[in-house]
C-alpha cells in the first residue's frame, strides 16, 4: 500500500509538470538514488503536454486497498463485484477512505467502475456455465493456496465451503470439477446472465447503489449491445 501511495504521488507530479521531477520516498527515488557511476542523473520534466489532472484508478478488492483507492485515487476498479454485498463489505472501506481525503470527496466525481461479466442468451444455465470457468480460475488457481485474494473475496460473500471445494479441486488439476462446483448464486452475484428481460431485472440491483461505470466483460457483440441498450 505504501508503494502504491508513492507511485500515485509520482504520477500526479509527472502529469502536472510544475517542475522537474524529484522524489525521495521509501520505495522510489527519482533520480535513482542507488549507485550511479556516470553521475549524470538529474530531475527531468515530462515532455508530454496533456491535462494535468489525468484521472488515476486503482484496481482493488481487499478492504485496505479499497480504502486507499477512495483516499488517493479518482476511481475504483473492482472485479467480481457484488452489488448485493456493497453496503456490508465495500461501503465501510470507501467511507473510511473518503473521510481521510475529505468529507466532500464522495460527491466530487469518484468513479466506481466494476468489471461485470455478461452473457446474454435464452438458456440461463448455459449463460451461467459460460461464466463459471473464469470464477473457478480466479478462486481456485489465481495465487497461492493461503494468499488468493479472489478466494478470500468469495469467502467474504459467504461462499466459504464452496470456495474451499473449488480451490481444492483446481489445485489437484481437476479443473472441470472445480468449474462445476461454482454456485449459480455466486455467478448471479457478480455477473449478468440470461435473457434480456432477466438482465433488465437484475440491473435494478446494480442501479440501486452508487456505481457510475459498468466495465462490461462481454464475449460477444449481442451481449454488449443488449446491456448497453438496457442501461
Amino acid at each position: 500500500m505504501s508503494r502504491t501511495r508513492e507511485y500515485v504521488s509520482i504520477l500526479r507530479a509527472i502529469f502536472q509538470r510544475q517542475e522537474p521531477l524529484s522524489y525521495l520516498g521509501e520505495h522510489y527515488q527519482i533520480p535513482y538514488a542507488g549507485v550511479d557511476k556516470t553521475g549524470l542523473g538529474k530531475p527531468l520534466k515530462s515532455i508530454l503536454h496533456s491535462r494535468p489532472d489525468i484521472p488515476i484508478y486503482l484496481a482493488a478488492i481487499g478492504q485496505k486497498n479499497v480504502e486507499l483507492a477512495a483516499e488517493i485515487a479518482d476511481g475504483w476498479l473492482p472485479i467480481f463485484f457484488s452489488p448485493r454485498h456493497f453496503e456490508n463489505i465495500f461501503l465501510p472501506a470507501l467511507e473510511a477512505g473518503f473521510t481521510k481525503a475529505g468529507a466532500e470527496k464522495w460527491y466530487s466525481g469518484f468513479d466506481i467502475a466494476p468489471s461485470v461479466p455478461v452473457m446474454v442468451g435464452a438458456n440461463l444455465e448455459a449463460c451461467r456455465n459460460s461464466i463459471k470457468p473464469l470464477l473457478a480460475l480466479y478462486i481456485g488457481g489465481m495465487g497461492a493456496m493461503k494468499q488468493n485474494f479472489y478466494f478470500n473475496l468469495a469467502c467474504r460473500y459467504g461462499y466459504d465451503a464452496e470456495a474451499i471445494r473449488i480451490q481444492d479441486l483446481y489445485l489437484q488439476g481437476k479443473k472441470i470439477e472445480a468449474i462445476n462446483n461454482v454456485p449459480d448464486d455466486l455467478v448471479d452475484d457478480v455477473a449478468l446472465c440470461g435473457p434480456p428481460e432477466r438482465i433488465r431485472e437484475r440491473l435494478e440491483i446494480w442501479k440501486a447503489i452508487p456505481i457510475t461505470t459498468l466495465n462490461l466483460i462481454a464475449y460477444d457483440l449481442t451481449s454488449l449491445r443488449t446491456v448497453a441498450e438496457l442501461v
